[in-house]
């Protein structure tokens, strides 16, 4: 009974973008859920940041291979592996994503579509941040994404958002024909969309949020890799376009907001946390050895 009234209510919501000549995906934009307390733990080892990288045309296959879908009780959301030790795999996806979840884990979908049981590794530094870490054993060896830091990324620049979509919208014109739930739809919810750097934020937003690009991000996506034109992971979705909140959505971390100048600006972008809260939580400071 949920998910069908959860249906009609997205449905009148997109219809009502429609007549307002937005798309019907850019009306669903606020996090799935709320955040929630967290304990303290170690935090698993990730890759080193990598450098030198030369462009390829296999950014768009990397996504892919690196995105992972996470389902919780009432929702889903995306991930993205970050690195392996042995059969155990660390994916960093966001705090909003997995906070309905429970003491018996998550179902995780891996890119070879396997389902897999998760669980949350609690970390103390991600206290202020929308950011959390599951993990998941498996005896298949998967793709663990190469790190760069954003700022190897320029403004105008082309980035790649990856996940799975929640609900799938089908229209004609500007009249809305369906919308599907993809939670039985595995991998095959899988999106990924090309933008560009668009803003660098010199103050955090709540949850860590600091980059914003244009690249189309719907529910579902949140906690999908954003990577660069190389393929190198350099931020995690979190933030859609034109959220329900309007600048309230955008409060800065020193509680303070944006003037009305700079909110018509980052309205329209979706926002992402940069990997180097990651890497170190307590001051972004990028740690080129690897941790």
């Amino acid at each position: 009974m949920y998910r069908s009234l959860l249906v009609t209510v997205i449905a009148s919501i997109a219809i009502a973008s429609l007549m307002v000549k937005r798309s019907p995906l850019s009306a669903i934009a606020s996090p799935l859920h709320s955040h929630s307390g967290r304990t303290a733990s170690d935090r698993p080892s990730v890759p080193s940041i990598a450098t030198g990288a030369i462009a390829t045309p296999e950014a768009p296959e990397i996504a892919r291979a690196i995105s992972v879908r996470i389902l919780t009780a009432t929702g889903s959301g995306s991930g993205a592996i970050v690195a392996r030790q042995g059969q155990t795999y660390t994916v960093l996806t966001n705090h909003h994503v997995i906070a309905d979840g429970s003491a018996q884990g998550y179902s995780l979908i891996t890119p070879d579509g396997q389902m897999q049981t998760a669980w949350h590794v609690p970390v103390a530094q991600f206290a202020d941040l929308d950011l959390a870490l599951v993990q998941f054993t498996s005896a298949n060896r998967y793709r663990v994404a190469a790190i760069a830091h954003p700022d190897t990324v320029s403004l105008g620049e082309t980035l790649y958002a990856a996940g799975f979509e929640a609900w799938h919208f089908t229209s004609n014109g500007n009249t809305l024909v369906s919308v599907e739930d993809t939670r039985q739809w595995g991998i095959r919810a899988f999106r990924l969309t090309t933008g560009r750097m668009q803003m660098r934020s010199p103050r955090s937003l709540v949850g860590g949020y600091e980059i914003g690009y244009t690249n189309d991000v719907v529910q579902g996506m949140s906690g999908g890799p954003v990577l660069t034109q190389n393929g190198e992971l350099i931020a995690i979705n979190g933030k859609l376009k034109y959220p329900f909140l309007g600048i309230r959505a955008f409060i800065f971390a020193d509680g303070s907001m944006p003037s009305p100048q700079l909110f018509a600006q980052m309205e329209s972008l979706s926002w992402a946390i940069p990997i180097t809260k990651f890497q170190n939580p307590v001051n972004s400071t990028p740690n080129r050895r690897g941790l």
